[in-house]
């Protein structure tokens, strides 16, 4: 026995409007005018439909496990299926934007119907110098690109120019297309490309940008950098991608990549570097002068520092809103590769010493 509630992918305690969602859904993947396109599916989510959609069959379904056929006009199909009853695709009508809609649902809302247009976005590329990285900088960036017309403001139309009805879609704008198939009238709704929805046309066009509404040209950006971040990360700055007439502009993508620097290194929000110490300064002690982003600071080796120890100094490190991360030292003891006959006769000593 065929389970309609799996077919639709629905619970079986679904309501109508479930159930409907689930069939419209499925039947626009399905429909043999479409590349996707499956007609066994598509009869099996539709003989589903026309079962759990009626509430006399639907009782017998779960009921008895099946739904009986009780007469009816109508153009019967298989088991008491009947296309006009069932919404079907008989003289019905599909709006694109649902269709989208529906496979948002399924794959994560990346379509959506009633969304406003948006226009392209923009990516680019920004390599930064590690201490502009860590303390955050400003650039400006100039991006030939399409923007609104200043001359029309984005209308497209000639200044003082009037807006009249679009005659495609008679101001609609929406054009209804239908088509025969095997399985009836399947009917699309799509956007007026003559008023890109508008359902008007500029009386005049614009001669500046010929009735687009945009222009190609020079735009001068400034990018905020924030401090702290990251190579790879990617600043998004909204409305600063291409402009579309009828529609918001995209946005702007800007990856950032960090120029390494020659001795400092970062981990978090700590920035740390590795100290070469002479062994009699390792064992008993000395002040090295180290080269932070913040210039240069002394600090103290102490006596009988461990090789691969790590020294802290203090908010020297990658700042975190009102605060900054430490900047850390890594001791490497560094054993002299040549001695000298008396370095070589103290070190005896020393031995001598149990050192």
């Amino acid at each position: 026995m065929k389970d309609y509630y799996q077919i639709l992918g629905v619970e079986k305690k679904a309501t109508k409007d479930e159930i409907k969602k689930a069939f419209r859904k499925l039947a626009a993947q399905y429909h043999p005018d479409k590349k996707t396109g499956d007609e066994v599916k598509f009869k099996e989510v539709s003989e589903a439909y026309s079962v759990l959609n009626d509430d006399k069959k639907r009782a017998e379904y779960d009921t008895y496990g099946r739904a009986f056929n009780g007469g009816g006009g109508g153009n019967q199909g298989f088991d008491g299926f009947n296309w006009s009853q069932a919404g079907g695709f008989n003289g019905m009508e599909f709006d694109i934007g649902d269709i989208f809609e529906n496979f948002g649902d399924v794959f994560g809302g990346g379509f959506g119907a009633r969304r406003q247009k948006r226009g392209n976005d923009v990516s680019i590329d920004i390599e930064l110098p590690f201490r502009e990285a860590i303390f955050g900088t400003e650039r400006t960036v100039v991006l030939n690109k399409h923007n609104t017309c200043e001359t029309c403001k984005g209308t497209g139309a000639k200044v003082g120019s009037e807006m009249t009805t679009c005659k495609v879609c008679n101001g609609q704008g929406r054009i209804r297309e239908s088509r025969q198939s095997v399985l009836g009238s399947f009917t699309t709704v799509r956007e007026c490309t003559e008023c890109n929805g508008r359902g008007q046309v500029p009386k005049e066009k614009c001669g500046s940008c010929t009735g687009t509404g945009v222009k190609r040209s020079p735009v001068e950006i400034k990018i905020k950098v924030p401090s702290g971040i990251n190579d790879g990360e990617v600043i998004r700055m909204v409305g600063q991608g291409e402009a579309m007439q009828g529609a918001i502009p995209g946005d702007l993508y800007i990856k950032i990549h960090v120029q390494p620097d020659k001795k400092i290194k970062r981990e978090g929000n700590s920035l740390y570097q590795t100290l070469p110490v002479k062994l009699t300064d390792a064992l008993l002690g000395a002040e090295y002068k180290i080269e932070t982003l913040d210039g240069p600071v002394t600090i103290t080796v102490p006596a009988n520092v461990q090789h691969n120890e790590v020294l802290r100094i203090k908010e020297k490190g990658v700042p975190v809103g009102n605060r900054r991360g430490d900047f850390l030292v890594k001791i490497e003891i560094e054993l002299p590769t040549k001695l000298s006959r008396n370095a070589k006769k103290l070190i005896e000593e020393l031995k001598g010493e149990g050192i």
